[in-house]
C-alpha cells in the first residue's frame, strides 16, 4: 500500500510535491521520509510520507549532516574573531602538537587534511559517543598521511577534532554553542543532543540491504581490515558495531557527537541552511556575506584518499554543487549523511533544503531520489 503524502508547497512549487509522490509511490510499502526547502527565509516546501504516527516533527538520525552544524558554529566563530582559520591548531590546543602535527593550521584540519582519520588501535562505541574523549586520545595519535599534503574524509572524529578548538578558543563545548546561537533561537528541529523529553519523535534508523548491482561494485572495491577507509569508519576493530548503530545509541543521541550524532528533522537541517544565509522570522542571517563566501569556495578538491574517488569540500562543508547538483550556483555549501539525509544552502538561489529518511539508503550518503526534489524546488525558486 502507497504512502500518503502530506504537507504543503508554496504557489509554483507543485512540481517537488509531484516529484516526491511519484517516488513515494515507486518506493517500498514501509517508507517514511520528509522533504523541506525555504527559499530566501520563507518555507515553500514542507512533505512527509510514512505510516500513522510519522509527521513533520519526526526526527531522525542524520549521520555527517551533523557536520553541517558542526562547521556552522566555526563559521560563525570565525566570524566573531574568536578563531582565526590560519592559526596553528596548537595555538589553542597545545598538546596537538605530539607527533608532527604541530605544523597543522585550523583551515586545513576542516578541510580534512590533517591525516588524523582515526586511532591505530580504534575506538569504542562509547568512545565514539563522546567528542572530548575522541580528542584526547587524537592528540596523541601519529598521522596517517603528512598533514596538509593530502585531504581524506575525517568521517567520525572531525566533529570532535574542531570541538576541541572551539572548547579551548570559548570554554565552552561546540554542542553548548550551538544551543546557544543557532538551535534554539530559531526553534530548530535539529539537535546536537537529544532531550530525553524530545526521545518520543525518534524514528528508529533501519538497514537497508544493497541490491545485487551494488554488492557486485562493494565486492569489487579494494578492502581491508586497516586500510585507510576501514580506519576512517573504526571498521578495522572487532566488535565495534555497524554504522546504522551509531545513531541507534540513546547515549550517542544524549551527547550528540558533532562528527555523526545528530538527530533532526527535515525541517531542522532546511531551517538550519535558511537562518545561515537568509533573514528568518525577522532575524538577520547567521552568516555575512564574507564568511559564507568564505565557506563555500572550494578549498581541497581531488582524489580523497579515505573515499577512494573524486570529491570537493569547502571550507568544511561539502561543496554541494561539484559533489551532487552540479545545476546549483557556485558556492553552495552543505553535508549529506549516510542515512541519505542531505542539507545544504546555495546562496545565489536563496535555497535551503533538507531531506531524511527512516530507513538508510544504500550505500551511504545522499539519497539519490534528492537530485529530483532538489532539481524540482530549485527550478521553482529561480522562475
Amino acid at each position: 500500500m502507497t504512502q500518503e503524502v502530506h504537507g504543503t508547497v508554496a504557489d509554483g512549487y507543485e512540481e517537488v510535491r509531484t516529484e516526491f509522490a511519484a517516488f513515494v509511490a515507486r518506493e517500498r510499502a514501509d517508507y517514511e521520509g520528509q522533504v523541506c526547502a525555504y527559499v530566501r527565509g520563507r518555507r515553500v516546501v514542507d512533505l512527509w510520507a510514512g505510516p500513522d504516527g510519522v509527521s513533520a516533527g519526526s526526527l531522525y538520525g542524520v549521520f555527517s549532516s551533523t557536520k553541517g552544524a558542526a562547521h556552522l558554529v566555526v563559521a560563525l566563530l570565525v566570524q566573531d574573531g574568536t578563531l582565526e582559520l590560519d592559526r596553528k591548531v596548537t595555538y589553542y590546543w597545545p598538546e596537538f602538537a605530539a607527533e608532527g602535527k604541530g605544523a597543522l593550521t585550523l583551515r586545513e584540519l576542516l578541510t580534512h587534511r590533517a591525516g588524523l582519520i582515526g586511532l591505530d588501535s580504534g575506538f569504542t562505541e562509547e568512545e565514539l559517543a563522546d567528542d572530548r574523549v575522541i580528542s584526547e586520545r587524537l592528540a596523541d595519535q601519529r598521522p596517517f598521511w603528512r598533514p596538509g599534503s593530502a585531504f581524506g574524509y575525517h568521517a567520525l572524529v572531525l566533529g570532535a577534532l574542531a570541538g576541541e578548538v572551539v572548547r579551548r578558543a570559548t570554554g565552552r563545548t561546540l554542542q553548548e554553542v550551538y544551543e546557544e546561537r543557532v538551535r534554539a533561537p530559531y526553534g530548530l528541529d535539529f539537535y546536537l543532543g537529544l532531550p530525553d523529553a524530545e526521545e518520543v519523535r525518534f524514528r528508529s534508523v533501519q538497514p537497508m540491504l544493497p541490491t545485487p548491482e551494488q554488492q557486485a561494485g562493494l565486492d569489487a572495491r579494494p578492502t581491508g581490515p586497516h586500510t585507510l577507509t576501514s580506519i576512517a569508519f573504526n571498521a578495522h576493530v572487532g566488535g565495534a558495531g555497524e554504522l546504522v548503530d551509531h545513531a541507534n545509541s540513546r547515549l550517542v543521541r544524549a551527547k550528540g557527537p558533532a562528527s555523526a550524532g545528530g538527530v533532526a528533522a527535515a525541517r531542522g537541517l532546511a531551517g538550519m541552511y535558511a537562518a545561515a544565509i537568509s533573514e528568518v522570522a525577522g532575524r538577520p542571517p547567521l552568516l555575512k556575506p564574507d564568511t559564507v563566501a568564505e565557506v563555500g569556495q572550494i578549498h581541497s578538491v581531488g582524489y580523497d584518499l579515505v573515499a577512494r574517488a573524486h570529491k570537493v569540500y569547502g571550507l568544511g562543508f561539502q561543496a554541494t554543487a561539484e559533489n551532487w547538483y552540479p545545476f546549483l550556483g557556485a558556492g553552495a555549501f552543505g553535508h549529506s549523511g549516510a542515512g541519505g539525509a542531505q542539507a545544504f544552502a546555495d546562496p545565489r538561489s536563496g535555497l535551503a533544503y533538507g531531506y531524511t529518511r527512516r530507513r538508510c539508503a544504500f550505500p551511504g550518503g545522499a539519497a539519490p531520489e534528492n537530485e529530483r526534489f532538489v532539481r524540482a524546488v530549485h527550478r521553482a525558486a529561480l522562475a
